[in-house]
């Protein structure tokens, strides 16, 4: 969600900027505008839409200046038009923000009354107003800009330039992530190191609090009290290459056919094949799974499907009891948190606000807080007590996929050393386990080679106004998440279901024009499930039945069938997580939406 980069630099900084706000794509975004300095005054370019308009902008009014500002913005106050979209300026500074600041009412009618007038609808115009006051009133910009945000209440990270001052870069963060990226001859501001990968690998993270002044390649941290702070500068991973779709339509197509690769090598990290047993976890995680007294596990969206997941396979194998809560309920109910719990955080960027803050009210309520993330140098990954790393690469496609899969394979691993630290599992049961997990990749790699079979599926799906989507067991998490995943990029209206729940309501909505989707492995949960599907089928529903080929052919005629390689119940979904993401995805292309951008949506959400 939104995206930020700042350059104090030695050359005209606008097409780098531009550089940089393409990697921030991913994140979701519907306006761009970029601030440099031209012979000490601020200019901008800004426009509605995606980077090629502001592009286009650019191309018929360059901008020059080695001192620059840039910005992607997902709209939360005012619409995405070109007077919203950032950088927001007056006349001595000009700055971009992520985040929200929630007391911006108060703060604008405040400079309203001392004679500010305001361009935009949006709420961070204030924070360009109000250092620009200070200003007025004869502090420094260094002292203005850490005046000014600690009046600010909310989320944000801020980067600002200002009028006569070269090579002057100033971000502050709180809630929101930024990152510093040190160069020889520059430094470099960023919503997250992928987007400063191709300047520098050297990137420290400001903490909570912090403003960072940038002269040239002088910087100097404040923390929250003003007093000058050291944060630890890290080589990162983040690979400067721009991410390519490497022959296929969409960065959604490629990631789900990177499935077992990246599976696999999460899977790598976790097992050890000559057992096969779980060979790698966090420090001190098994000894606080042994004496736990109850696993909370907390995530958003996609990432909350995986915990449901988790939580059918802690409670099998480990006999571990789980209460699981999307993040954004989760500490707004006040949970009562036991002595000697454990809780776990689901996230592919690490930078998710709702999760991040769960973690951090676990955390001040005594719990071992653990997080599966896919970014090793995010806000949650660090924040964390024990980190579960998944090596699922970059993940462009707003959809998610293959963090996925690969948050269900640490999930897994995780799950089998729990059963084994608790004394619920031999070490027979281990290998077993750990032996069908290894078989994961393998499995997956065989089910793309059905895509044209799912893709003719899809284009019938793709005409129906409303599908329904069920499964019991560690299949209904998997209805749910086949559902979103259809609702988020084909903006068809879906609904997932657990199965025994239809005739309690839901079985209302049956017509012949309606796909009614069973996700139904051959499993413990199979004949119930299957009786569901009759009593959908007795009433006109038309279904489209994916399970292995025992399960197909043990239920009879259906509308429609996708047959899954048969395997241990265990990993099972793993394996069913790719049906219903090549269903949503063809559906969407027969519908010609935008797959890896679709509307109103971003790849991290950064704002509560």
């Amino acid at each position: 969600m939104c995206g930020i980069v700042g350059i104090a630099g030695t050359r005209d900084v606008a097409p780098v900027l531009m550089e940089a706000l393409r990697r921030l794509e991913y994140r979701g975004y519907d306006s761009a505008g970029i601030a440099t300095l031209v012979d000490g005054v601020i200019e901008r370019r800004r426009a509605s839409g995606k980077l090629n308009k502001l592009d286009v902008v650019l191309k018929q009014t360059p901008l020059a200046g080695h001192t620059g500002i840039g910005h992607t913005r997902w709209a939360t106050h005012g619409t995405p038009t070109e007077a919203n979209a950032h950088p927001h300026s007056t006349a001595r500074v000009a700055i971009v923000h992520n985040g929200i600041i929630e007391n911006f009412r108060e703060l604008k009618a405040e400079l309203v009354a001392k004679g500010h007038s305001f361009e935009s609808q949006t709420d961070s115009e204030v924070a360009a107003h109000l250092v620009s006051q200070y200003l007025d009133d004869g502090l420094a910009p260094g002292e203005a800009a850490k005046t000014a945000v600690a009046r600010l209440t909310g989320a944000y990270s801020i980067a600002m330039i200002f009028k006569g001052h070269e090579g002057l870069l100033v971000g502050a963060r709180k809630g929101s992530p930024l990152a510093l990226g040190f160069g020889e001859t520059e430094s470099y501001l960023g919503s997250d190191a992928f987007a400063l990968a191709p300047f520098t690998n050297r990137v420290a993270y400001l903490e909570e609090g912090d403003v960072a002044v940038i002269q040239g390649i002088d910087v100097a941290i404040f923390d929250a009290a003003g007093r000058p702070a050291n944060r630890e500068i890290k080589i990162t991973t983040a690979s400067a290459a721009i991410v390519e779709k490497a022959g296929h339509s969409h960065f959604m197509a490629k990631e789900i056919h990177e499935q077992p690769v990246v599976i696999g090598h999460t899977l790598a990290h976790y097992l050890d094949p000559a057992g096969p047993s779980v060979r790698r976890l966090g420090v001190g995680l098994r000894p606080a799974l042994a004496s736990a007294t109850r696993l909370t596990i907390s995530a958003c969206g996609t990432a909350y499907y995986a915990g449901m997941v988790g939580k059918y396979w802690f409670e099998k194998l480990a006999r571990l009891a789980v209460e699981i809560d999307v993040a954004s309920e989760l500490r707004y109910r006040d949970p009562v948190y036991p002595e000697h719990g454990a809780a776990l955080f689901i996230t592919q960027s690490g930078e998710t606000a709702d999760t991040l803050a769960a973690l951090r009210d676990a955390k001040a309520q005594g719990q071992t807080t653990i997080a599966i993330v896919n970014v090793p140098e995010s806000s949650i990954a660090r924040e964390a007590d024990i980190n579960l790393p998944t090596y699922a690469g970059p993940e462009i496609g707003v959809a998610s996929t293959k963090a996925f899969t690969c948050q269900l394979a640490a999930l897994a691993s995780f799950a089998i050393a729990a059963g084994v630290a608790r004394g619920h599992l031999t070490a027979e049961d281990e290998k077993s386990l750990c032996a069908s997990l290894l078989e994961t990749p393998r499995h997956i790699a065989e089910l793309l080679k059905q895509e044209a079979q799912i893709k003719a599926v899809a284009e019938k799906v793709a005409k129906a106004r409303d599908v329904l989507y069920l499964g019991r067991g560690p299949s209904y998490p998997l209805a749910l998440e086949g559902a979103l995943k259809l609702k988020e990029i084909s903006y068809i209206h879906a609904e997932g279901y657990a199965a025994g729940e239809m005739k309690h309501g839901p079985i209302a909505l049956i017509e012949e024009d309606v796909p009614i989707i069973v996700i139904a492995p051959h499993d413990q949960y199979f004949e119930k499930t299957i009786s569901n599907m009759q009593e959908v089928m007795a009433r006109g529903g038309k279904v489209l039945l994916i399970s292995d080929a025992k399960g197909v052919h043990m239920a009879g005629k259906t509308w429609a069938s996708i047959t899954v390689p048969t395997t241990n119940a265990f990993i099972t979904p793993l394996l069913y997580a790719v049906p219903v993401q090549l269903l949503a995805y063809f559906a969407a292309l027969a519908r010609g939406t935008d797959v890896d951008q679709p509307r109103n949506l971003a790849k991290s959400v950064t704002v509560e």
